[in-house]
């Protein structure tokens, strides 16, 4: 049994864990302002909130998340809200809604309830109402009627209105200005006594591994619908990123993008990190992919993939009777869609040593659009540069290949190498003998062999390089 809020409700439901949360909400529950659109979560249509109680069992840290692709066993113990849920008993407009109707940021309508949703998250949440927070709020919302300028002002608008959001006791506040309803305040201790009386739902055998869904419920929903799954999004001890006393970094198999968007550890020991992991899908996503699905999906231009593999990530694999092995992440790709994994393992954790000073890592992006995108290309580089030579280096691409690739002969090229232009030249012939990219929706494969080459130029220009590039 699946018990959880939706709105001021109590749901106690049999459906399968596997089904889509957008399925149940719209169907089951009837609550149809939750929008069909492109089930795939890239058009933000069916953003809903999903509000999880924080460790201090004193209050609830709402996300973001497309329904279309959240697995309705994930909302177990939670609170989850549609924009049916947000209104006062007057029927009157909420701030948000309001600044959207007083910019025109609506004209079909269809997205606009996405938009609502996604920026009274951003109300809730702990992000500084900063005019680029609040934009960044809406990174997973498409319109194509407004032109966005309509909906930017509308957020400059609501960004003012949060300005006077308390740092403490802030939900009271919103309730207050009727950007929530009075039952938010009821729902710690609500969320609390259910999590008191529920247990986790139990795995059927042979079950499938579900974590954040947007893999899985995009391709296969009816397969997965049918068939019996393992939840492991909220399983605590797969969650987390930590430094151990050695320096290597370690992540939990369903630490999710936002988590390693949030981390402080990692900003610290990554500069410019927050920026490259801004480049991943989008924040509903990132509060729902996991970076386990990410490696586990096998994409051939998985952003996280790629930056781990120029990390040096190596994975602990575990099977059913708890023995575990290690092996790194490069070769866990033996074909295209094809992993080094027997049925029974899984994957539980990932890490990487820990960066250090004269260590440079970068990752840049190619996309039709800067976010929201899959990549025709992406590449990150680690190098270990002392007084301008490359001692060593670590280069991965996607996009070019099968498999998400580390460019070992590229690397090895580049090690003893000073940071030149000669040095950029003959790495980049080394680099197009190691890949093998085909034509596609984005882009021809000599399109694509130019891209990599401009990246890996980027590397380089992150670690001093200075020339004159024509």
């Amino acid at each position: 049994m699946i018990s959880f809020y939706l709105n001021n409700e109590l749901i106690q439901t049999a459906a399968a864990p596997g089904s889509a949360l957008l399925d149940f909400v719209r169907y089951d529950q009837h609550l149809t302002g939750t929008k069909i659109g492109c089930r795939e979560g890239d058009c933000g249509a069916c953003t809903v909130l999903v509000g999880e109680l924080a460790a201090d069992g004193q209050t609830v840290n709402y996300q973001s998340m497309t329904s279309c692709c959240t697995p309705l066993g994930n909302a177990q113990g939670k609170h989850v809200v549609t924009v049916e849920g947000i209104n006062q008993a007057s029927g009157q407009l909420t701030p948000v809604q309001q600044a959207i109707v007083a910019e025109g940021g609506s004209q079909c309508g269809f997205c606009t309830v996405g938009f609502v949703m996604a920026l009274t998250g951003h109300s809730l949440g702990q992000q500084p109402a900063t005019p680029h927070n609040t934009r960044a709020a809406m990174d997973g919302n498409i319109c194509r009627c407004t032109g966005y300028k309509s909906l930017e002002r509308a957020a400059e608008a609501l960004g003012q209105q949060l300005a006077g959001r308390p740092a403490t006791n802030a939900l009271a506040w919103l309730s207050k200005q009727q950007f929530v309803p009075e039952y938010f305040q009821k729902m710690p201790a609500q969320l609390a006594v259910l999590q008191a009386e529920i247990s986790p739902l139990p795995p059927s055998s042979p079950p499938t591994l579900l974590g954040g869904g947007t893999d899985l419920l995009v391709q296969r929903l009816a397969e997965v619908r049918a068939q019996p799954v393992q939840l492991v999004f909220d399983q605590r001890s797969r969650r987390g990123i930590r430094q151990e006393a050695g320096g290597r970094v370690v992540l939990g198999a369903a630490t999710t993008a936002t988590h390693l968007l949030e981390s402080e550890l990692l900003r610290g020991l990554l500069p410019g990190w927050e920026d490259f992991l801004k480049l991943v899908s989008s924040t509903p996503i990132r509060n729902m992919g996991t970076v386990a699905g990410n490696f586990v999906n096998a994409s051939p231009i998985g952003d996280l993939t790629i930056m781990f593999l120029a990390l040096g990530a190596e994975l602990t694999l575990t099977d059913a009777a708890g023995a575990a092995r290690r092996l790194p992440l490069h070769d866990f790709y033996t074909g295209y869609k094809q992993l080094a994994k027997a049925p029974g393992e899984q994957l539980t954790e990932i890490s990487f040593p820990a960066p250090l000073p004269g260590e440079v890592f970068h990752f840049e992006k190619v996309s039709k659009r800067q976010y929201l995108d899959i990549a025709s290309v992406n590449s990150a580089a680690w190098l270990r540069v002392e007084n301008g030579i490359i001692q060593e280096a670590r280069v991965s691409a996607g996009g070019v290949g099968p498999v998400p690739l580390l460019l070992r002969r590229t690397s090895a090229f580049l090690a003893g190498r000073e940071v030149s232009a000669d040095t950029l030249g003959g790495a980049n012939e080394v680099m197009q003998s190691e890949i093998s990219p085909i034509a596609d929706v984005r882009g021809s494969a000599e399109y694509k062999r130019l891209l990599l080459r401009q990246l890996l130029t980027a590397h380089l220009l992150q670690a001093g390089l200075e020339i004159e590039l024509v």
